[in-house]
Formats: structure tokens, C-alpha cells, sequence
């Protein structure tokens, strides 16, 4: 029964109790409205169930942002909260790996589709965990076929077994031949075998695995920062030259005014050897 007293204390008028107040401190986030509808940024569930199911799903968000990172029209996201329809908080989605073309990059607490042009992620990857069923599966393809997704592929990193669909009308349809297949959206090929999933690029290069990722950067960021200090040599020579040349030419007109000085024209005396 509500005592007017909060946690043994009474309240006043505007009291805010100390515990409520760290809450908000903490959060920086202001209060739903009444009547406001809450979108959870987290279904509470782990990204991942064990280490090689997380480090597929960094492979492929990692690598995925490293080919788009240029882009400024694709956003890609791993384990974000999605909801495709307004108003409705108990639909929603949260792929390993996502990609939407046409929408900025950046953060998000979560990809209210509402928000984004309309636009659903054209891209979805699932690596599946142990704990995955048959059912829980085609509920998802349903699901994802039914939000307008293109593209969705299934990777099984226990048994290195990729599957893939694609949409064709209002449904995904299976890819029987994965090996060798060319995404539509992402332009990469796909070519499993029993030893992993090679993922190869547009360029002619491949997927890296997050280690190596990080030396692709360390070397890129060797890369331009020895640019920089060519640039900046470069620069420096280039003052010098113009300081030497500057100091020529007024050694050069003294030398004439010396000359006027003495009743000699500089300009009739013969160019030198």
C-alpha cells in the first residue's frame, strides 16, 4: 500500500530521491513521456554463445565496414536492435551482421526503420550457434523476407557450411550453388570449404580476420604517415630554394646598384661565360 513515503523517507514537493537521481545522473537521458512508446535497445540476449560464433560475427561486421568505409550512403551494424514498423516495439530483429545501402553511416542506439527513409537492411548474415533449431530459422527467413530484406545468408561455423537467398518477388529464395556466388548488393564472391569461409572482395583481396585487420590499419596508418613527412621534406625544401633564390636576387641588385654607383650600366656589360 503507498504510504506517501518513498523507501522509508517522506516525500516533498520537487524531493527526488537521491537513488532516482544517480539513475538519471548516470543515464543522461531524459524520461519517456506518458503514454510514449519505448523501443528497448537491447532484447537482453548475448551477441554471442560461445568464442568461435563471436569471432565470425566480428569477421564478417569488421570486414563489411572496412569495404564500406569510403561510403557515406552505407551503414553497417552487427547485433542492432531493428524495428521495421512504428508503433509496434514487439516486432523486431537484431541480425549478426547487417548492411543498408542508401542510409549514412554512424551510431545508433537502435535502426527504427521509420527513421531511415523507409529503408529495411538490404544485407542480413546469421552465423548460428549450437543452440539454433531448424524452426527458429525459417522463422527468421520468414521474418526478414516479409521486412523487405534482399539478401540473407546463413553461415554454420561448426560444419563451415554457408547458405544463402535472395529475393526474387515478395520472397527469399535459396541460392543452390553458394560456391563461387556473387553477392548482388556487395559485389564480394563467396567460396566455403571444409576448412572456413573465404569471403573475397571486389578488388581481387579477401575478408581478414580481426588481427589482421588491425594490421592492414597499423600499416595504412604507417602508410600515411610517412606521406606526411615526405610532404612536409618536400615542403621545407621548397622554402629553401625560395630563400636562396630570394637572397640571389638581392645579392644580384646590389652588386647592380654597386656597380651604378661606380658610372657602370649593369646592363652593358656582356652576359657571362
Amino acid at each position: 500500500m503507498h504510504d506517501g513515503t518513498t523507501m522509508g523517507l517522506p516525500q516533498r514537493a520537487g524531493w527526488v530521491h537521491p537513488a532516482v537521481m544517480s539513475v538519471q545522473i548516470l543515464s543522461r537521458r531524459p524520461w519517456p513521456k506518458p503514454g510514449e512508446i519505448q523501443y528497448p535497445e537491447s532484447d537482453g540476449k548475448p551477441m554471442a554463445e560461445n568464442t568461435e560464433q563471436f569471432k565470425w560475427i566480428v569477421f564478417f561486421v569488421e570486414n563489411l565496414k572496412s569495404m564500406f568505409q569510403d561510403r557515406l550512403d552505407v551503414f553497417v551494424a552487427g547485433d542492432l536492435l531493428c524495428y521495421p514498423v512504428e508503433g509496434r516495439p514487439d516486432l523486431s530483429f537484431a541480425p549478426d551482421a547487417m548492411v543498408v545501402f542508401g542510409r549514412p553511416p554512424g551510431p545508433r542506439r537502435c535502426y527504427k526503420q521509420w527513421e531511415e527513409g523507409g529503408l529495411p537492411p538490404q544485407v542480413v548474415v546469421e552465423v548460428l550457434s549450437p543452440s539454433n533449431t531448424a524452426g527458429q530459422m525459417m522463422d527468421k527467413r520468414l521474418a526478414y523476407a516479409g521486412w523487405g530484406v534482399e539478401e540473407y545468408y546463413e553461415y554454420d561455423p561448426d560444419n563451415h557450411q554457408l547458405r544463402a537467398w535472395v529475393r526474387r518477388g515478395e520472397t527469399l529464395e535459396p541460392i543452390e550453388q553458394v560456391e563461387g556466388y556473387e553477392s548482388p548488393r556487395l559485389k564480394v564472391r563467396f567460396w566455403p570449404d571444409r576448412d572456413g569461409l573465404e569471403v573475397q572482395t571486389p578488388d581481387g583481396g579477401a575478408f581478414a580476420s580481426h588481427a589482421e585487420l588491425l594490421k592492414r590499419v597499423q600499416r595504412e596508418q604507417h602508410r600515411v604517415q610517412q606521406e606526411r613527412q615526405r610532404a612536409e621534406q618536400e615542403r621545407q625544401r621548397a622554402e629553401q630554394e625560395q630563400r636562396r633564390a630570394s637572397q640571389a636576387e638581392q645579392e644580384a641588385a646590389r652588386l647592380r646598384e654597386q656597380l651604378r654607383a661606380l658610372g657602370v650600366d649593369p646592363s652593358s656589360l656582356p652576359p657571362p661565360a
